[in-house]
This record gives structure tokens, C-alpha cells and sequence, in this order.
């Protein structure tokens, strides 16, 4: 800039000194193409720096909730938006050109190859029409380049030529037609934003409805839970009766097998006593059937129910010696026919109520992940399969949703080794390291682009894959 101000400055004193004298052309034509050099310099400083304030968010610390609002408020007087894009634009061509980009000198001919900037062989190759013959090539060889690489799509012929009345009047159209359109702008903005709320709004509503729905399900399922409880408390008031009585009949057998059977007068002798057994053994033999019982357990609180009676068979076994009992028992609590077996497996059902209402509170809550559910899983392992018969099938699909998720692959973070996902990129092998996560968007520097001036470039999630050797692609 102080080279062209000293370049004006000079023809200013040559036109004082001739005064009336021609005007040097040589001169002020210098002048100018050296001022627009300048102005084509500064813009492509300007790119950097506005890319900085894009790709860093700079713009929130003066309040602008967006990129776009913050041209609109800022950068107006320079075109705003819409010229910011222009040279973001041109800046993204002489990237994609490679170290031809050097050749493209403004925005102004880097606009005809925008189109080719997806296609960067194709961009390269149209740079180096361009440059066939001339070294420093103008916005009308760029635009024939790109033509002769990429032909545009034609265009539909016009049946009727315009006449310049025609002409005129399309020219006012479109000059009208661009004018409502920015003033409709901030009304077509405000009415996304709009849209947006309400469909935000509208999905709080649903998830709420949904929560609601999931709280009354679980009132159900506790007032279930609580009828449970009291039949299990009914249950074991009838197994403290039971084992009362066993011991009561252990009881009045020992006493007639030791006592003469004078002391008993005339109500009962050691004969009729054991006559008494034997008819209850039978009796309870021909009554109960056991084995189905096993097969068909009860429709309410089956497992209570079976765990409750296998408990009973337990202590008539042991109180009568009944092997049949016995036996009985190990099938209702699915154990070997062993009083230690049984024993064993008597205390593991204990745990099933705990075991359920700890797995259930856990499933409940709203981001459980399969080490929440390992955690309280892990302590009831041996009655696995028994409490997952008391889940629902919902709970059930749940913990199988968890465990898979689980087993998924890990996701790309910072510092992770990637290379492109597009497997139709020139180049496709080429690996670079996470060095920023941005959400939904991540920053590479490539190990190509070490020595070059651009180190870094962003990336969708998607658009990248973990790097692997060629061994192992």
C-alpha cells in the first residue's frame, strides 16, 4: 500500500511540474494495476482472518448468535454476507488448485472455476488451459478453461427473440423480484426460527407425555409389587406354621418312643402314633402331586410359590427321613437331591426379590448403560436365569440393547488416526490426527500438508474413517 501511495504521489508531482503538459501514462497506469494488486492482497489476508472468526466462534463474544449475523452487522458496507461467501469462495478454488493456485491473482476469476472446486483434478486441469501461452491469464481465459474442461449444461432456446421493450422489462423484473426477496430475508428468517421453536415445543411435549406414561406404568408395576409382597408375607406365615408343627409331631414321636405306654393311659400308644405317620405319608402321597406341580407351577407368584413349597418338602423330608420328599424338593428348587444342594439353593432364591428390584431400579433410570446394569448384575450370577424370568420382555430386550451397544466399535475422538471415508478421493490413503472435536464436526491436519501452508482442514464425522496400512486395507 505505501508502494502505490508513493507511486500516486509521484505522478502527482510529475502532472504539477508539466502542468499544462500531457499526463504520463506509464505512470498512473502503474499506479492503478499496482493499487488493485494491493486491494487483491489484502482481501486474500482478509479470508484468513475471517476464516478464523468463522471456524473459532470469535463472532459470540461481541453477542452475534451466528456466522451470517455477524457479516450482516458488521461487514455490510463490504457487501456483507453475500461478498464474505464470494471470497470464501475463491478462496476454496485456489486451496483445491493445488500450488496452481497461485496463478488465480482474485475473486473475480477464481468465481468461473467455483463450479470445478468439488473436482480438484479437473480444477488443475483447467488452471493449466489457462496458463497455455500466458502467464498471467484473465477472468475471461479462466471462465473459456473451465468451459473446454467441464461444458456447461445447455440452455433451452428461447422460441421468440426479446425485443429490447422485453428486455428492459425482465431486467426491471428481476431487479424488483431481488429487492422483495431482501426484504422478505429477515421475515423468512424470523419464520424458521419460528418453526423451529414449535417443533422443539412440540417434541418436549412428546417426550413428556412419554414420561408420564412410563410414571403410571410404574405406579402399576409397584402396586403390583406390593400385592406381591403381602401374599409372600401370607406365604411365610404359613411355613413358620408348618415348620411349628413338624417340629411338634418330631416332638410327640420322640416323647412315645421313650415313654412306657402306661403313661399314656387310654389316649394314645407308640403303635397308633406311627400308624398315625403312616397314614399321613400316605395320604399326602396320593393327594399331592408333586412332580406336575414342578412342571405347572402356580399362575401367581410362581417362583415364591415353588421356592415356598420346596422349602416345606425340605423340612418333611427331614423330619420324617423321606427320601421321596426329598427328592420332591430338589425338582420344585432345581437342585441336586441333597440336603446341602437344597440348602444351597434355598438361600440363592432368598435373593431373587432384592435381586429383581435392584436389576428394575437400575433399568429405570433415563442414561443406564450396560456397566450400570453390570454393576447390581454382577452380585446375583448364579440366579441369573432366575430373575430374568421375572422381567418383563421389555426389560429383557433392554439389557440385550445394552450389552450390544457395548460391543460396538469405539468412535473417532481427538488424537485419533484417520484417513478420508470416500474411498474415490485422490487421496484416499493419506492419514492425518484428530486435533479438534467440534460435535458433529472434527479438525484434521494431514501429515501431507506438514511443509504446507494450510495444515489443517474440517471434516463431517462421516466423511472420515480409522486410518489402517495398506497391508491391511
Amino acid at each position: 500500500m505505501r508502494r502505490s501511495q508513493t507511486i500516486v504521489f509521484r505522478a502527482m508531482l510529475t502532472l504539477d511540474r508539466k502542468q499544462s503538459t500531457a499526463i504520463d501514462y506509464d505512470l498512473i497506469n502503474s499506479s492503478i494495476k499496482e493499487t488493485f494488486t494491493a486491494i487483491d492482497r489484502f482481501e486474500s489476508q482478509a479470508v484468513d482472518e475471517i476464516l478464523l472468526m468463522r471456524e473459532q466462534h470469535i463472532y459470540k463474544d461481541a453477542g452475534y448468535q451466528n456466522f451470517e449475523e455477524y457479516c450482516t452487522g458488521e461487514l455490510s458496507a463490504w457487501g456483507g454476507y453475500r461478498r464474505i461467501n464470494q471470497l470464501l469462495g475463491a478462496h476454496k478454488v485456489i486451496v483445491a488448485a493445488g500450488e496452481l493456485g497461485e496463478h488465480i491473482k482474485n475473486e473475480r476469476q477464481a468465481r468461473s472455476l467455483l463450479r470445478l472446486a468439488k473436482e480438484p483434478e479437473k480444477l488443475k486441469q483447467a488452471v493449466a488451459i489457462a496458463l497455455e501461452g500466458n502467464s498471467s491469464p484473465s477472468e475471461a481465459d479462466f471462465a473459456a478453461a473451465a468451459k473446454k474442461v467441464v461444458p456447461p449444461p445447455p440452455r433451452k432456446k428461447v422460441k421468440e427473440p426479446l425485443v429490447p421493450e422485453n428486455i428492459e422489462s425482465i431486467a426491471f423484473l428481476k431487479e424488483q423480484h431481488r429487492l422483495e426477496l431482501e426484504r422478505l430475508e429477515p421475515e423468512l428468517r424470523i419464520g424458521l426460527q419460528v418453526e423451529a421453536t414449535a417443533r422443539a415445543e412440540a417434541q418436549m411435549k412428546e417426550q413428556l407425555s412419554a414420561y408420564q406414561e412410563l410414571l403410571q406404568q410404574q405406579k402399576q408395576q409397584n402396586f403390583q409389587l406390593q400385592q406381591r409382597l403381602d401374599e409372600m408375607e401370607g406365604l411365610r406365615k404359613l411355613e413358620t406354621e408348618n415348620q411349628r408343627l413338624q417340629q411338634r409331631i418330631q416332638e410327640l414321636e420322640h416323647a412315645v418312643q421313650e415313654r412306657p405306654s402306661q403313661q399314656w393311659g387310654n389316649t394314645m400308644t407308640a403303635q397308633a402314633t406311627k400308624a398315625l405317620n403312616k397314614q399321613v405319608k400316605q395320604s399326602l402321597e396320593k393327594t399331592i402331586d408333586l412332580r406336575s406341580l414342578s412342571v405347572e407351577p402356580p399362575k401367581e407368584n410362581a417362583q415364591e410359590c415353588l421356592r415356598l413349597l420346596g422349602m416345606a418338602l425340605k423340612q418333611i423330608a427331614s423330619a420324617m427321613n423321606n427320601a421321596q420328599a426329598l427328592e420332591a424338593a430338589a425338582i420344585i428348587l432345581g437342585s441336586e437331591p441333597t440336603p446341602q444342594a437344597i440348602a444351597i439353593r434355598t438361600e440363592q432364591l432368598q435373593l431373587l426379590p432384592q435381586a429383581v428390584s435392584e436389576i428394575r431400579e437400575v433399568l429405570s433410570k433415563p442414561k443406564c448403560s450396560w456397566q450400570d446394569y453390570w454393576a447390581v448384575a454382577e452380585k446375583y450370577q448364579s440366579i441369573e436365569k432366575d430373575y430374568r424370568g421375572e422381567l418383563t420382555t421389555q426389560e429383557t430386550k433392554l439389557i440385550t440393547a445394552l450389552q450390544n451397544a457395548s460391543t460396538e466399535p469405539p468412535t473417532i475422538g481427538v488424537g485419533s488416526i484417520v484417513a478420508h471415508a470416500d474411498p474415490y478421493r485422490t487421496l484416499y490413503a493419506d492419514k492425518g490426527e484428530v486435533v479438534q472435536d467440534l460435535g458433529d464436526e472434527l479438525v484434521v491436519a494431514w501429515g501431507h500438508w506438514r511443509n504446507e501452508s494450510k495444515k489443517t482442514d474440517r471434516y463431517f464425522r462421516n466423511e472420515l474413517r480409522f486410518w489402517q496400512s495398506e497391508s491391511h486395507e
